[in-house]
């Protein structure tokens, strides 16, 4: 184990450059999708390690459930510990979980009473509020739905109407509640996601904003009607639930728009500054998984060795 347990802890730093350059350089689909995969992968990494942490660091103290086993010196020596540590690690991992959990049962705690607030409503593909407050959000669930208010609908011309239903339903094609919450929980588990959890949040907007563009035919309507909706939105209900124009980049969202279509190639080439990065990142991630691994199965055999049949 020794120094390697501690890896997964300051390796999301590596990821940070992707999490910028990926947004203006790779397609929003795959940018949204690697970062993702990046973001759960360091999390789940970096929790085990803190796991470790505790079991090893705290092996010694009164109370603790491990064997008896483990106080013996060849044990000790064969697995580097740090009693401080350890200790830190018990409120650390603590706060992690509650953090986590309080953060999954709010985004459910939210959609359930969104769901509960439409149940009035015919069960059609768009539900619309009688509420002059302009907003529209995609409510995920068994039947999806867009949800907008009369406000908004009066605010957007017949075609900017066309481009909101688009791209809400493009969020709810490509689920990208569930890349939200991903990285909304990883950056819980780990202060140094938060870039990527940023960065998801804004391709997740770009990912709907490029196919509802594709639906309407127009780049430029859709640029209009996110920016004429940016300007009065309150925005979705939860960071984890996608919205119309929520708080943010929304003039670097319009500026993408008015822009060229981004490339549809799923990896950047390598000697370019965004190819780097995502190897960069790549490499980080694969060297947390193999230090996490590494130090769970060291640890699970000399705890198997050490425990007395």
């Amino acid at each position: 184990m020794g120094v390697f347990v501690f890896l997964p802890l300051v390796l999301p730093l590596t990821a940070w450059p992707i999490a910028r350059l990926a947004e203006h350089h790779l397609h929003p689909r795959a940018a949204t999708w690697l970062l993702t995969a990046v973001a759960g992968v360091l999390a789940v990494c970096s929790t085990l390690c803190l796991a470790l942490l505790m079991v090893v660091g705290t092996a010694q103290l009164p109370g603790n459930p491990l064997p008896d086993g483990w106080s013996d010196p060849e044990v000790r020596e064969a697995v580097p510990y740090d009693e401080v540590a350890g200790r830190a690690a018990i409120p650390a991992l603590l706060v992690v979980v509650a953090s986590c959990a309080r953060t999954a049962w709010r985004h459910h705690r939210i959609r359930l009473r969104a769901g509960q607030a439409l149940a009035g409503l015919p069960t059609t593909s768009v539900a619309v509020l009688a509420d002059e407050d302009p907003y529209a959000y995609a409510l995920p669930g068994r039947r999806g739905r867009v949800v907008v208010t009369t406000g908004m609908l009066a605010l957007l011309s017949s075609r900017e109407r066309r481009a909101l239903f688009a791209h809400e339903r493009a969020h709810l094609a490509g689920r990208h509640h569930r890349f939200l919450l991903a990285v909304q929980l990883a950056a819980r588990a780990n202060p140094f996601l938060r870039p990527l959890r940023t960065a998801v949040a804004f391709t997740a907007e770009r990912w709907a904003d490029e196919e509802a563009a594709s639906s309407v035919g127009s780049r430029r309507t859709v640029a209009r009607a996110v920016g004429k909706a940016a300007l009065v939105s309150r925005g979705a209900p939860a960071a984890t639930l996608a919205g119309f124009a929520d708080a943010g980049p929304v003039p670097r969202r319009v500026a993408a728009l008015l822009g060229p279509a981004p490339s549809t190639s799923w990896w950047p080439r390598a000697l370019t500054p965004v190819g780097m990065a995502a190897w960069g990142a790549a490499a980080g991630t694969a060297v947390s998984a193999l230090s996490s691994a590494n130090s769970a199965v060291t640890l699970f055999f000399i705890l198997e060795a050490a425990t007395p049949l």
